[in-house]
């Protein structure tokens, strides 16, 4: 694929929201936490520009489906490593070229601190070619 065309064209999805049970104190493992999701990827939407045609272009359902399967479902103990298996999740799809995960911890468990806590990742599929 040309590369000029797969670094113009990227589909933002933002603000997904769920509960899920990643995090280093068992606490966080056992009673869950809210996580907010922001991805963007990088995608040739030339096809689908032209076609209007919903199987020329990612499904977003299923994007978000897989975001929150894995946000729900996981039991990490980092952040980090829930953002990389995101990441890989959705890159399994052909189209994906490029991905950018922004995960973040809405209300961490961190004494007199009312701020968020924020991973942001860029992965490519040739990331996890040996993983």
């Amino acid at each position: 694929m040309d590369k000029s065309v797969e670094q113009r064209d990227a589909i933002s999805i933002t603000g997904l929201r769920y509960y899920g049970y990643t995090g280093y104190l068992a606490e966080e493992r056992m009673l869950g936490q809210w996580f907010e999701v922001d991805l963007t990827l990088w995608v040739d939407l030339l096809a689908v520009g032209n076609s209007d045609r919903l199987e020329d272009t990612l499904d977003y359902r299923q994007l978000v489906e897989r975001v929150r399967h894995q946000i729900e479902t996981a039991k990490f103990n980092t952040m980090e490593h829930l953002a990389t298996q995101i990441a890989r999740s959705i890159l399994e799809w052909d189209q994906a070229q490029k991905i950018r995960v922004r995960l973040t911890k809405v209300s961490p468990p961190i004494p007199d601190f009312s701020g968020k806590i924020s991973v942001e990742i860029t992965r490519t599929p040739s990331d996890f070619v040996n993983s």
